[in-house]
């Protein structure tokens, strides 16, 4: 499976709001960096990921979360993530991570 990314900046609450619609794994995570790494160099701002549409996420999709955090971080940024699959969120809390990222029920 493929992976589209949209990306659009919410001015009325200044933040980046991604939704990634397939599967991000070692295949798409380039793309998925390459995208919000190109949105985050334009504007400074914290990112939103909606997973509503988002089927399949692997530890490279992870490791690509955790570089992008590290490049917001130096402006003190974060990343929310909202809408996630059960399987997705397992994931998150088998590696902790959801102490990591701001996870939204």
């Amino acid at each position: 499976m493929a992976l589209d990314i949209k990306i659009n900046f919410d001015e009325d609450n200044n933040y980046w709001l991604v939704k990634p619609i397939g599967e991000v794994d070692i295949y798409t995570s380039p793309e998925l960096k390459d995208k919000i790494s190109q949105a985050v160099g334009d504007k400074k701002a914290d990112i939103v990921i909606d997973g509503k549409e988002l089927e399949y996420l692997d530890s490279t999709g992870l490791g690509t979360l955790i570089g992008i955090l590290k490049m917001i971080k130096d402006n003190n940024h974060k990343i929310y993530i909202r809408n996630l699959r059960a399987n997705i969120r397992k994931l998150f809390d088998i590696t902790e991570l959801d102490k990591v990222f701001v996870i939204e029920e």
